[in-house]
């Protein structure tokens, strides 16, 4: 009955229009007077223990991060590079939203930040050069999933928080899967596009393609330190946010000169504003997260998929479909902060790696962000190419496919995830 009241209260109260942090709250104010537990206190007190972890720290930072590269030109210069090495072949457009989408993903890990600068640069270029907009909207926003696998990831540290996982493993993790659904998006536009008439944009010279190269390294420069400094133990992530935001911020004043200092307030403005959403969204889900243990909802969870506990594949294909048909109705953050303490005991229990599950329930919630009705990251595609929702719809059915593909694929194969992972954590 419990399980029955979390789900219909929480969903009733997102349909009655409230903000999902609210129904959070609402939700678990249900569930304690169904237990006759009904107490302020408690609801005060997990809220400040949600949001009350060091680890947290490196959102705001990351966030920042994203700010002052896109203000600083790092983002457009990647772009730059991307066009002049792969712009000239055919559909070349499509190969360099891809790997700009990687590159800038190991910048931000902002979904909606990145996809938003890679569509503000190029649906323009590809509606110019013959491009089906549709489908080239579709490439950008499944582009742009890319972002919360690729470290850093703001979906993973909120992931380890939740679940008490190393992040550093996630980050590191997440590296090979990320690159994997670039390079199945980049088939995708090669199938589909292979017949479509466009223009081709003309070759740049050796002499050109190295000197775009060089404007870009500032900005290639450090996810190779955050990585790397991760790797070797040299800082936490929380101190890898801190010096991603300060080198930034360094480049774009002092380097590249992009970014005024009459700029700063608005940039610390914007990033301070999304941080408080999302550490809000962290808050009340600390409520939820103490109810549901307290209910042992993860207990009746374990009991209704103990069939399939002796078959560890088997349960993460059908934990992979639960989290599908959940991503459809609720944004990354609110899914990631309601499932995960509801799904970390039975992985446990089961004997799945937290830290696996972690990278295939982060490319499954990333998916959700272009799935009908939220898809936040679309609807910002669509905004700013100014196409409607159904043609946009339409575009990103190829990629969506893909990007699950290569999701099931690392579910019947998880030496792609794991092996890298010890190689590298060795």
């Amino acid at each position: 009955m419990i399980v029955f009241i979390f789900i219909v209260s929480l969903l009733g109260l997102m349909a009655l229009g409230m903000p999902i942090a609210f129904a959070l709250v609402g939700c678990g104010l249900c569930m304690m007077y169904y237990m006759g537990m009904t107490d302020p206190q408690i609801v005060i007190q997990n809220m400040w223990d949600g949001a009350n972890s060091f680890p947290l720290l490196a959102v705001p930072f990351f966030m920042l991060a994203g700010e002052f590269m896109n203000a600083g030109g790092m983002t457009r210069r990647i772009i730059a590079m991307a066009m002049a090495w792969v712009g000239h072949i055919r559909g070349g457009l499509g190969y360099v939203a891809v790997m700009a989408a990687v590159a800038m993903a190991a910048l931000s890990g902002s979904a909606v930040a990145d996809t938003a600068a890679l569509a503000a640069v190029l649906v323009p270029l590809m509606r110019n050069a013959g491009y089906n907009i549709s489908r080239s909207c579709g490439l950008i926003s499944c582009g742009g999933l890319i972002a919360p696998i690729i470290p850093p990831s703001i979906g993973f540290i909120l992931y380890g928080v939740t679940g008490n996982v190393s992040i550093t493993k996630l980050f590191i993790a997440g590296i090979v899967p990320g690159v994997l659904m670039g390079a199945s998006i980049m088939l995708a536009w090669y199938w589909c596009t292979k017949n479509d008439p466009m223009r081709i944009e003309p070759k740049m010279s050796m002499r050109l393609r190295l000197q775009e190269t060089r404007r870009a390294a500032w900005a290639l420069v450090l996810p190779v330190v955050v990585v790397g400094g991760l790797k070797i133990g040299v800082f936490t992530p929380t101190e890898a946010a801190v010096i991603a935001a300060f080198y930034s911020l360094v480049v774009g004043l002092f380097i590249y000169r992009e970014i005024k200092l009459s700029q700063l307030f608005g940039l610390f403005l914007k990033a301070s504003e999304t941080t408080a959403v999302i550490m809000f969204l962290v808050s009340a889900a600390g409520v939820s997260a103490w109810l549901i243990t307290a209910a042992d909802i993860p207990g009746q969870l374990a009991q209704m998929v103990e069939p399939f506990m002796g078959n560890k594949m088997l349960l993460t294909f059908i934990l992979m479909v639960l989290v599908m048909l959940v991503g459809t109705a609720l944004d990354m953050t609110p899914t990631i902060l309601i499932m995960t303490p509801v799904l970390m005991p039975v992985l446990r229990q089961a004997g799945i790696d937290p830290v696996y599950f972690g990278v295939l329930f982060m490319i499954n919630n990333a998916i959700g962000l272009v799935t009908p009705p939220v898809g936040t990251v679309l609807n910002v595609v669509c905004g700013v190419a100014r196409v409607s929702m159904s043609s946009a719809i339409s575009g990103v059915i190829p990629f969506m496919i893909a990007q699950f593909a290569v999701m099931f694929l690392l579910v019947f194969f998880p030496g792609i995830v794991m092996l890298p992972l010890q190689w590298m954590t060795r």
